[in-house]
This record gives structure tokens, sequence and C-alpha cells, in this order.
């Protein structure tokens, strides 16, 4: 549930934890189906297409349709966040992301005007979703517009707790499976989600003016920028990418439990997240923790073995 941020930061990010049965107890109950969410003005073929992309099954075919359409809504949201941090003119990105902003805002009284923040509606309404959690996803773009290094881990996990972790929260609630202790587990998963991709992106990073390995763990390892720049990962850079996978993995499985407090289609979809988050990692560690000639990516046999182990052994 990583973070959806940026390129797949987490959905995640971002990456769950909840009372037992609650998710169950929710999709049984005699609800009104909420409204339907409307489909990307560019899609769907072309957003699924970018899901297809991610470290994990954004939403999973075997969810129920009113669940996809929610999660896709989700998605939505967080990609065109991280399209305008990424991609529009660095000169724009903070004003259109102060624009994206206000008209989230506007969702309360019904005047948004974009399609991806209207789409958002039905889901907030239908699942009691706190709009301060997509405010975080924007705010975490605001923070790559202003800060490209950071100085300690500590640092980096106070990013992902604006770009990775509200997307978990934000499936939680989405699931009916909200608590605080789902929430602890759940940041777990998404800020391991978010490391990941961090460490698969290295090099991509790097070229757009950001280094998100931590400044003093460059430093323990003797390593520079200048080595993050070579075609190749030099000794010295493997054994930083494998210290850091390990911090990553550490993470994952001490939110991992939470796949065993779900049932149904809300256990099948955090345990999703999970598996991609290990299935990433082993593609890391069979690269030799090159991660600089290319992203290492994980295989779809292995993202499936590590769904099924995820969901049987509930973490």
């Amino acid at each position: 549930m990583g973070n959806v941020a940026r390129d797949g930061t987490a959905m995640s990010g971002g990456p769950p934890r909840a009372a037992a049965g609650l998710a169950a107890a929710r999709e049984s109950a005699a609800v009104p189906e909420p409204a339907a969410v409307p489909e990307p003005a560019d899609a769907p073929n072309a957003l699924a297409a970018r899901a297809a992309e991610e470290n994990f099954p954004v939403a999973l075919r075997l969810l129920p349709p009113r669940r996809r359409r929610q999660l896709m809504a989700v998605y939505w949201f967080a990609r065109v966040t991280d399209d305008i941090g990424d991609c529009a003119p660095p000169g724009d990105r903070l004003r259109l992301l102060d624009e994206l902003e206000a008209d989230l805002g506007r969702l309360a009284d019904g005047t948004a005007r974009r399609d991806e923040v209207r789409a958002l509606g039905p889901v907030i309404d239908a699942c009691a979703i706190p709009v301060a959690l997509f405010a975080d996803l924007i705010q975490a773009n605001r923070q790559d517009q202003l800060i490209s290094r950071y100085p300690t881990f500590a640092d980096l996990l106070g990013y992902c707790q604006l770009s990775a972790n509200p997307v978990g929260r934000i499936v939680l609630y989405i699931f009916a499976a909200f608590s605080p202790e789902a929430a602890a587990r759940s940041d777990d998963v998404c800020t391991a989600l978010q490391l990941v991709e961090h460490w698969q992106d290295v090099a991509e990073d790097l070229r757009a003016g950001r280094i998100y390995l931590p400044g003093e763990d460059l430093d323990q390892f003797g390593c520079s920028e200048a080595d993050l720049a070579a075609p190749h990962a030099s000794p010295r850079v493997r054994s930083l990418i494998a210290f850091e996978a390990r911090r990553a993995a550490d993470l994952m499985n001490a939110g991992a439990p939470l796949v065993g407090t779900l049932r149904g289609t809300a256990r099948g979809a955090v345990a999703g997240y999970v598996a991609g988050g290990r299935a990433a990692l082993a593609a890391i560690a069979a690269a030799d923790y090159d991660v600089l000639s290319a992203a290492p990516r994980p295989r779809r046999g292995r993202l499936l073995a590590e769904l099924a182990r995820a969901y049987v052994r509930g973490r």
C-alpha cells in the first residue's frame, strides 16, 4: 500500500493494519451501492496500463467492481499529483499543486473542477475518508520541489509519511478496516514500498536531480554522488543498496501481519501490496544490488508466488 506517489510510491503507500473481521463484516453488510466512480478521461485502458507497471497490483482483478473503481479513482488522483510534481514545467509545479489542493477543497460544496478530483467525491463519501490524506500526497510533491537530499534516514521516513503512508490508510478506509493498530502496520508496509521504489530508481531519481539515499548512509559506505552517476554500481554502492534493502525488508516484515487481520477481498488486496514489495526486493537482490545499470523490476511469477504466500500465511 505503498505509495502511489511518484512512480508508484505506494498504494503504498504506501502502502494497512486492521481489526480482525471488520472488513468482512462491512463487505457483507446490506449497505446501498455508492454512486459510480467516473472513469478517467484518458482511460480506463491508459490508466490501467500505468497501474500494471507498478510494483504491486493497484486494483486486483479479483476485487468486486465497486472496490476496483474506488481504488482506481485513488490511483488516478495520486498519478496526476505525481505527474505534476515530476513532469510539469519546473516553474509551474508549485502553482499547479496549489491549484490541485484548492480544487480538493471544493469537493465539500460540490464545485470541484478537475475530473480526477471529482472522481474522489463518491469514494470519500462512501468510505468516510479524511480529505487530509489526499492533501498529504500533494504536500509530498511540494516537498519534492524544495528538498532534493535527505541527510538522515529519519528525514527520509518523514517524507514517506506524506508520500506513501496516506495511500495505505486510504485503502484501509475503502475496505472499512481502519483502526489505529491497522494504520501503524499499514505505515510500515507503505514506507517499505516507498523505500523499495527509491532503491530501484536511484539512477532515474539522480537524473531528476534527487537523491533519496540518506546522506549519512552514503558517508558510511564511502559513496559519493559521482558513484551514483556511474553506468554500473561499484562494490561500495552495491553494499549500500543491500543495506537499504534489508531496512525495507524489515519494515515490510513488521507490517505484513496486517494481512492476517483481514478477510476476503481486503486480505487479498493487502497481500498483493506486501507481495509486490517482496518481489521487488527479490529483483534487486537478483541484480546483485546493481540498480544503476537498469532499474530491477519484479518478475510476474515471483509476484504471484509472494501473493499466494502472504495470503495463506497472513503475513
